[in-house]
Formats: structure tokens, sequence, C-alpha cells
């Protein structure tokens, strides 16, 4: 088949990335989106490949009962790419989350696991909570988002998933002469935004960017970089502080690490856990993120940020007697040096791992396992509705004895 064939389809599981698996009787395999697992649909291949397909369900034949119309007109097939299953109810969008993240364990750790994804608190029916979009600018200056797996830009009047703050921005009713892209990033509590704009060469687009958003988690405030990171979803911080709180059980007195500490939001709290008697080590590359957790953390002298790569740090400085540790590494996960010294560590007896791509989470637990740590406990959270993402935060405890 080529691109552009139609094909009828019985559509199967969903998989990591927002598809769901369809095959033929020949034995093609197709990566199949806008369906839902059990539906019969008409495809039109998209991209092919020696070993499978692509392809965008345009005709539902036959619906499944969890599928409902998708609220915003950019979600369809050759529409906006950002979204990956405004079709499914939010019911039926968490069951396949939970499904994918247990394909994951049990295809790269060898773990049977049932999995719940849970809902947060802080947007309206999966919509309005987004609060840092980037907007893709045209030559013409206006923006608008990428479609799936393109460089192509959707023009779109409002982003449903963007937080108010973000919409109330306007971007897409300007024009950004000069701009590549259009950034706009908001502090859901306390009601800040900034607009920043990367510039084309020889251009000076519009911005509007305050040096600091003041971020409101786990009972205080947070000073983090305009375009510094922070979790995109209102309830995120509050949800995943107080679970790495629940899941490493830190005591006062003890010495507690915070690998990617961005802002030092788990850094914080830990600090507070563990008392002026006890120590956090937190550990961070980014310049601009060290400063603001340095900032954050003034008020706690035993916590203390070091710059650099997270395995480096620790190969220089040691685990310093290091009783609980969390790491929350990008997307791309915990690299192999830096598990085999946290595996190293003969005082740690928890290990909270935070991350937001289920494959690069199993893949570790996986390396943990091969040094014979143990998955204790797991929870996910529905972070990012709408779309194929899910924030996790696995619970890992060292061999027995």
């Amino acid at each position: 088949m080529a691109p552009g064939d139609a094909v009828d389809l019985t559509v199967g599981e969903a998989v990591h990335g927002g598809w769901c698996i369809a095959r033929l009787a020949s034995g093609q395999v197709f990566f199949v989106r806008h369906a839902l697992p059990g539906e019969q649909v008409r495809a039109v291949v998209t991209q092919t490949t020696a070993r499978f397909a692509r392809a965008d369900a345009v005709e539902i034949l036959q619906p499944a009962p969890e599928r409902v119309s998708a609220p915003c007109p950019y979600a369809g097939p050759g529409g906006c790419g950002g979204c990956d299953w405004q079709h499914a109810s939010l019911t039926a969008q968490r069951e396949i989350k939970a499904q994918v993240i247990g394909q994951q364990l049990r295809r790269m750790a060898g773990l049977d696991r049932a999995v719940t994804v849970e809902p947060l608190p802080g947007d309206a029916g999966g919509l309005g909570w987004r609060t840092r979009v980037r907007f893709a600018v045209g030559k013409d200056g206006k923006a608008g988002l990428y479609r799936h797996r393109s460089h192509e830009i959707v023009r779109v009047s409002d982003c449903l998933i963007a937080h108010p703050a973000v919409t109330e921005a306007g971007v897409t009713r300007e024009r950004w002469p000069g701009a590549r892209w259009v950034e706009v990033a908001a502090a859901a509590g306390t009601g800040q935004r900034a607009v920043l704009a990367a510039r084309r060469a020889g251009s000076r687009p519009e911005g509007r960017a305050p040096r600091f958003l003041t971020q409101r988690a786990a009972g205080r405030d947070w000073r983090v970089a305009a375009a510094g990171f922070w979790q995109v979803h209102p309830g995120a911080a509050d949800a995943l502080a107080d679970a790495v709180l629940d899941g490493l059980r830190p005591e006062p007195g003890e010495t507690a690490l915070d690998l990617f500490c961005g802002a030092g939001l788990f850094a914080g709290v830990l600090a507070e856990a563990v008392g002026a008697e006890g120590t956090v080590v937190a550990v961070e590359q980014d310049a601009a993120a060290v400063r603001d957790a340095r900032h954050n953390l003034r008020s706690a002298p035993w916590a203390r940020v070091h710059r650099g790569d997270a395995a480096e740090v620790l190969h220089r400085i040691g685990l310093s007697g290091a009783s609980v540790a969390v790491l929350d590494p990008p997307r791309t996960g915990a690299d192999r040096a830096l598990i085999e010294a946290l595996c190293a560590g003969q005082a740690l007896r928890r290990i909270a791992y935070v991350s937001c791509d289920p494959a690069t989470l199993a893949r570790d637990i996986a390396e943990f396992g091969r040094r014979g740590w143990q998955l204790d406990g797991l929870r996910a959270f529905d972070a990012f509705p709408m779309t194929h993402h899910v924030e996790c935060l696995a619970i890992l405890v060292p061999p027995a004895g």
C-alpha cells in the first residue's frame, strides 16, 4: 500500500504514542490514529515502511461505546497533532493509558502489574489545563499548531486544552513577524503570564516576558524562570509532591537526594520532612533552574543544590549516606551510569522515579531490576488529558537483606 490508499480495518489494542494496532489477514501491520480498540474503520494510509504502515481513521464504520464527539474542531485527521484521544471519553482515555503502562512494564521489564490512572483537579472535563503552550509561526507571521508528525502549521483560533490564562494572551489573533515560535506560560495559582518569542535571523518579533513566574504548590510559592520547567497541569505539582512524600516516607534527620531537581519542588518538600537535622542534596544541570532552586531553598540551609550531570555529581560527592532519593529525568529517562550510582548506595532504602514516558520508565525499571531492585509501588496521574502522555511515579526498593 502507498500513502493515500484507503483500507478497511478492525482495530485492536491501543499502544504507546496515541496509536491503535490493526492487522490485515496478510499480516500487514497498521498503526492507526483517531480510532479506538474494537472499532471497524476506513483508514487512509499516511506513511509506509518495510515493517508497518501508519494510517488515519477517516470514517468510523462501527464505533466503540467509548467514542465521543471531539470537542475541538482541529482534533481530527489532518488537523492539529497535539491531542490523541479527544474522540474517547475521559474514562476510556485513562483506561487506555493504564493499559499502555501495563504493556510497557510487561514488554520492557517483565512485570505484570495492574495500573490505575488517577484524575487530577484543575481541568474542566479534560480541557483548559495546559499552562504552557508553544505555537509555531509561519512565514506570514501567523501562529498555529503543527499537524501530527509534520512541520505544517494548522491555523487555530483557540486551543481547547490550553489554560484560560494562555488563551487570554491572544497569540493566535496577533501577528508575530520574524518569529519561529511563540510560547505562552501561565502560573495557574497566581494568574501571572509570560509570552516568549524565538526570533528568525535578522528580525525582532514582539514579546511580553517577565523573567519569573510565581507558581503555587505544596502550600507555598516557588520562583520559576519564565522559560523554565514546571508541571503544565495545575494539579500535577501538588499531587506529585504528595505522592513522592507518601512513597519515600522520609524521616527527620535523614539525607535525601533530589536529582533533576528543576526549581526545587521535591527538594523543598523533602527538606521540610527531614528537618534541619537532616540533609537534602539536589542536582540540576540547567543553570537557570539551579538559580531558581537555590532561591526557593534559601530558607532551608540544610538543602544544597549542585549544578551538573546527576551521575557525575554523585560520582564526585558520593551518596553522602542518603536514605531516600527522587529522580525526575527528562523524557529520555535516566542513563545507566546514574542507575549504577544509585544502586551502589548501601544506605538507600527507597527511590521515587517520576516519569512522563511509560516506555523509558519501564526500560529503567528493568535496569534497576537487573541490579536486584524491585518495583514496590506505582501510581499514574492523568496530567495530560486528551493526549497520550501520562505522568507516573514508581517506588523502587533494594534487594532484601
